[in-house]
């Protein structure tokens, strides 16, 4: 493949009419991707350790991918839905159903993380008939009204929107590392009680629907739910009636070296969004759960025009078919445990690295101003991502004060990948 024409500035070209509201966090003008390289309209190729915020899992132009995708382009384009059914839907639900513990078995397929939250906050609360739902300080659900509502990562994704939907409660999220010094036991103990506490005192335990949880903050720094945290929810849901919901939109498909992110905790939540990795690159999303759940929430109690696209569908498959076939879940917890130690080497050798935490390949690397305080450096992370791309390599900040750098390699990137990605942040941090 060749760039469309030479250094073609399409940051100018769309300046007339592409709404400015959408932020971006690089105003390069990309030409193609193969693999794990993403091309500007220049022709210089960069390391792709962003990959559309997890999305393109597989890197791009996946031939699995690519191929089922023409495939399918042939044969059927147009949603079926709400008329029928088409034989990719019907297949990839049972894929991701076999991927999912028991009793999750059912499937309703959606378009985007978004959608995904929404129809399961729709879900709760009509199979529970309770209003109420709980989710987490500095967690990031989405961008549509309801998501919006469960999402505090960043004050403008709220900001001049307000009355959001009603009866959302936020509870402190265990911040291990920044609050507790690394104790997750302490932070298990304490951020449970204060969830009992709210349950007691500000929103009563028989008024809630559900608590939504991602089993690693993403926007909101890259930070792992401990193991005790998640079963202590599970235990405290159990004793009240009260959904489980795991948004696993960024962690789930292998992403944290576990095919789902709860799996670390041995649970088994009662609803699962789905997302992002889930095509590759095209629009699709679920919504796993019992069938039980499914049933009361009834028929036509929620729909999806696009829900469910037959070429997604396909892309869907080919993706499960790589991950599966390649041992993608294995690779990116061994790729992930040798960029962690990388990623140690250099916070050995620089006062500026507060932490690294994060399973698999959902790596945070968060920068401080001065570790005792644990003063976060925003302004630092900014010029990392900015040096490292005009080093070569892609990756992103994410944190309440954008003081974190996220790594979310392909999940089958190889080991000598990871070695230079090293070795160009390395540089990056030597020069920033």
């Amino acid at each position: 493949m060749s760039a469309p024409a030479d250094d073609l500035d399409l940051a100018a070209l769309a300046g007339g009419h592409l709404t400015p509201v959408l932020g971006r966090y690089f105003e390069r003008s990309w030409s193609h991707g193969v693999g794990h390289r993403l091309y500007d309209t220049g022709g210089r190729a960069y390391l792709d350790f962003a990959n559309g915020i997890a999305v393109t899992a597989l890197g791009h132009a996946h031939p699995a991918v690519s191929a089922a995708i023409h495939a399918q382009v042939d044969r059927l384009i147009g949603p079926t839905g709400a008329i029928g059914y088409s034989e990719p839907v019907v297949r990839l639900v049972d894929r991701i159903a076999a991927t999912l513990p028991d009793p999750i078995d059912t499937v309703f397929l959606l378009n985007s993380g978004s959608e995904a939250i929404d129809g399961a906050m729709k879900l709760a609360r009509r199979v529970t008939g309770r209003p109420a739902i709980i989710a987490f300080q500095g967690a990031f659900h989405g961008r549509t009204y309801g998501a919006t509502s469960l999402t505090s990562s960043s004050p403008n994704y709220r900001r001049g929107y307000e009355p959001l939907v009603p009866s959302i409660y936020l509870a402190p999220f265990p911040q291990v590392w920044r609050e507790f010094d690394g104790d997750e036991a302490r932070a298990t103990e304490v951020s449970l009680s204060r969830l009992r506490t709210m349950l007691e005192s500000v929103v009563p335990a028989e008024t809630v629907a559900a608590i939504f949880i991602e089993p690693v903050l993403g926007e909101g720094g890259y930070l792992p739910a401990p193991a005790a945290f998640l079963r202590g929810l599970r235990d405290l849901c159990d004793e009240h009636g009260i959904l489980l919901v795991a948004d696993e939109v960024q962690t789930g498909y292998g992403r944290t070296g576990r095919m789902w992110g709860f799996e670390h905790a041995g649970i088994v939540p009662d609803v699962v969004t789905i997302a992002k990795a889930i095509a590759n690159g095209l629009p699709l999303s679920a919504i796993a759960a019992r069938r039980e759940l499914h049933e009361r929430w009834g028929r036509g109690a929620h729909g999806s025009t696009y829900g469910g696209n037959p070429v997604a569908c396909a892309a869907a498959l080919a993706v499960l078919d790589t991950i599966e076939g390649q041992g993608l879940v294995a690779n990116a917890a061994a790729r992930g445990a040798e960029l962690t130690a990388g990623l140690g080497r250099l916070k050995a050798e620089d006062e500026r690295i507060g932490d690294i935490r994060g399973p698999g390949l959902m790596i945070g690397v968060e920068f401080v101003s001065n570790r005792e305080t644990k003063a976060p450096d925003g302004a630092l992370v900014d010029r990392l991502v900015a040096r490292s791309a005009d080093l070569g390599l892609l990756v992103l900040s994410c944190g309440p004060q954008h003081q974190v750098v996220r790594w979310i390699a392909p999940l089958d990137v190889s080991a000598a990948e990871v070695a230079e990605a090293l070795e160009i942040f390395g540089e990056a941090l030597r020069t920033a």
